[in-house]
């Protein structure tokens, strides 16, 4: 009989992460010392979400924010509500503009802004009483994201919240994804 215990059983070796890295993989960026969480975590941050506020919400399509922003309205079953102090209405939705104009407060604030605007977004996000901050794709700022800890909200960092959302629900496809779940079941949109 094997010393393997059942939580050892399927734990990864450890290893170099260098051994891991993949080839023309980007490195680690230095300096970043914040620690975002995990996959487990992030499914249930999207699970127990009800309403998302896109802050940067844009009305080309061509901006990674409408793609964003028609996923969500027609995939996820999120009461989606979009902020930007320049447009009035965006794919039919009214536009708020600023996050203490919306009528709820906001489970998640999906941010769309530059680098030097996120602390303040983080700040009204506090103050508009969300409880996550989720930073967009190639967004990482860590004053932001202590400043949003200390008040309690989750954070994410540096993740599309479109395609945690589509991994989690088995909707990678729509974006010609393979998931490799082979089902003849329609996967159900689960908040």
């Amino acid at each position: 009989m094997s010393d393997i215990t059942a939580g050892d059983a399927c734990a990864l070796p450890a290893q170099d992460a260098v051994a891991c890295a993949l080839p023309g993989a980007a490195p680690a960026v230095d300096g970043r010392t914040w620690v975002g969480p995990g996959a487990q975590q992030r499914f249930e941050i999207l699970r127990r979400t009800k309403s998302v506020a896109i802050v940067g919400a844009s009305n080309n399509p061509a901006r990674a924010s409408y793609f964003v922003t028609t996923y969500l309205l027609s995939s996820s079953g999120y009461d989606v509500y979009l902020v930007n102090p320049r447009e009035t209405e965006i794919l039919g939705q009214p536009v708020y503009a600023s996050l203490a104009d919306l009528p709820v407060a906001p489970d998640v604030v999906d941010v769309f802004r530059r680098h030097d605007d996120l602390p303040g977004v983080a700040q009204e996000a506090i103050d508009a009483g969300a409880k996550t901050l989720w930073l967009q794709l190639g967004s990482w700022n860590e004053d932001a994201a202590a400043l949003a800890e200390a008040a309690g909200l989750d954070v994410v960092m540096d993740r599309c919240i479109k395609i945690e959302h589509a991994r989690f629900h088995g909707g990678l496809h729509l974006a010609g994804f393979d998931t490799g779940v082979l089902s003849s079941r329609r996967q159900l949109l689960a908040r």
